[in-house]
């Protein structure tokens, strides 16, 4: 029912933004004017220039049912209010909301989607102003603290960067170790140890150690996993990504991962462990409260821990409690040489926020693009004020004030109240995490395994076809489909009964027109390399 009323709000969405399209709003700003307030300068970012008094009010749409904190409350926001002479009412809602106020002719200041690929953000010239004319008219210096791949990335078909993201990590981030890996095959070390440190790289040695798992440590389950509710992405990406599945096949079109023989293969031995009762049929409608309450306890022997970065306090107590601790070992393995390929956050990010043609001060608005994105306003956001929440230690790196860290420890809600540290992430991204010291944590053996493994997907971000269209139908039956079919194929109770559900998912495919939808993602793949200056 959710993905049919997401759906109709999805259309209703575009339907809106269509129907608006032959009022567009102007392309430009011409009528607002700076005069008198300050001179551009591109090696001085405007918001340090600008003589305007009067405090602007700027109102800011988020596409979720988010709860902010009073902008200005915390150390965070104060700053931000303090230097750019603003103020800032959130509003919450969602596609519905959002088609709405599209319609209406009367958007806020700001916009913030969730997401790059959507109607709103596809048809965000309609109305949105582009970053490219808001930085000429109004605040050149934000030419230089944009990361060109990621402007270049989110221009449209104008050539024009309308939305800007947070966490959109490029190739360079990759290749420089800023992400954290955040998926990992994790084992209690004291099962690990007593099992002699075995290898589970093969679907052999995978269920024999699920078996002597279960021998030696009988009150625990021997192979666990986060909740799977609708989306079984554990079971489907990442087990790919480990087993190294091509996103594209040798004449460079796009793979379709989920009928990879190798994952086949994988998943037959995941469903030959539940088979021999080492997963636990509670493990399959857990919700995330439960889950993290058999993490505390430490009752798997094994953790397929997708996600491991959102754990950190459930691995913490575990170890604080027990005398040993989870850590992360080779999971998985192709048998046919591909090597791993762990993905993270992409290029495209994850919110993307843009300013609407109709904010009040374009200029005022384009300032605090310019400061959220530039280093000083990354700083703020990710670890506040130098001397109140942290400070520089010998090595000139950020160390959070010990005050700071125990609020937070002790009271959380608290913290985010006072402090709004890393709550204000709008433009955040992964590289400040070299300019802090690096701290102890039960995720730190875990995020150590994973550095190298990580391979960015950029080729295939955003190759969905485009909504309302017959490809489009197809992809979201198969998925929806396929979502069912792995989890039934993992609980399969027989061989017979596992070949039978694998042959009704392909031939579901077949009848969805699945070569239709490959056609389509192949060709958009093309234009992603074209953007990122990929050569086959």
């Amino acid at each position: 029912m959710k993905k049919v009323v997401l759906g109709l709000l999805t259309a209703s969405l575009a339907f809106g933004l269509a129907a608006c399209g032959n009022g567009d709003k102007k392309d430009d700003n011409k009528d607002f004017s700076i005069k008198g307030r300050y001179e551009l300068d591109e090696k001085t970012p405007a918001w340090k220039l600008d003589k305007k008094k009067e405090t602007t009010e700027l109102t800011w749409y988020i596409n979720a049912d988010w709860k902010m904190n009073p902008f200005g409350d915390d150390v965070t926001t104060k700053k931000i209010k303090e230097d750019l002479n603003i103020d800032v009412k959130f509003i919450t809602g969602d596609d519905a909301k959002l088609n709405a106020l599209i319609s209406s002719g009367d958007m806020p200041d700001i916009v913030t989607l969730m997401q790059k690929d959507t109607p709103a953000g596809n048809k965000a010239d309609k109305w949105a102003y582009s970053l490219n004319d808001l930085a000429e008219k109004y605040d050149p210096y934000l030419n230089s603290v944009v990361t060109k791949d990621t402007f270049n990335w989110f221009a449209l078909a104008d050539g024009k960067t309308y939305g800007y993201p947070n966490y959109s990590n490029t190739q360079k981030d990759y290749d420089n170790n800023v992400i954290p890996a955040n998926d990992a095959f994790i084992i209690r070390e004291d099962v690990y140890n007593k099992l002699g440190k075995p290898s589970i790289s093969s679907p052999e040695d995978f269920e024999k150690v699920m078996n002597d798992i279960k021998k030696e440590f009988p009150e625990l389950t021997p192979f666990g996993f986060p909740p799977v509710k609708d989306d079984s992405t554990s079971f489907q990406r990442i087990l790919q990504d480990f087993i190294g599945v091509p996103l594209a096949n040798e004449k460079g079109e796009f793979n379709d991962r989920n009928l990879d023989p190798e994952y086949k293969a994988w998943l037959k031995t995941l469903n030959n462990v539940y088979q021999d009762g080492n997963i636990n049929d509670d493990s399959f409608t857990d919700d995330g409260d439960t889950y993290k309450g058999k993490l505390k306890k430490g009752d798997f022997g094994v953790i397929f821990a997708s996600g491991f970065n959102g754990s950190v306090g459930e691995l913490q107590e575990f170890k604080n409690n027990s005398g040993t601790q989870y850590i992360a070992i080779d999971g998985p393995q192709s048998q046919s040489g591909r090597e791993i390929m762990l993905n993270q956050t992409g290029i495209s990010g994850w919110l993307v926020n843009y300013i609407s043609k109709d904010a009040k001060d374009p200029a005022k608005a384009t300032q605090l693009f310019t400061y959220l994105i530039s280093e000083e306003g990354q700083m703020l956001t990710k670890f506040g004020v130098e001397g109140e929440t942290y400070k520089f230690n010998e090595n000139k790196k950020v160390e959070i004030l010990p005050e700071v860290k125990e609020l937070e420890k002790t009271n959380p809600e608290e913290y985010r109240k006072k402090y709004g540290l890393s709550a204000f992430n709008f433009f955040n991204n992964d590289r400040m995490n070299l300019y802090k010291q690096p701290e102890e944590s039960s995720v730190t053996q875990l995020q150590a395994w994973g550095k190298g493994k990580l391979v960015p997907h950029f080729v295939i971000e955003n190759i969905a076809p485009e909504t309302g269209t017959k490809e489009a139908r197809s992809e979201e039956a198969m998925k929806t489909k396929f979502d069912t079919a792995v989890i039934s194929l993992i609980r399969a109770k027989s061989d017979n009964e596992f070949e039978k559900t694998y042959t009704e998912y392909v031939d579901f495919t077949k009848k969805n027109n699945a070569e239709d939808v490959y056609k389509i993602k192949t060709e958009k793949m093309k234009e992603n390399k074209e953007k990122l200056g990929i050569k086959d």
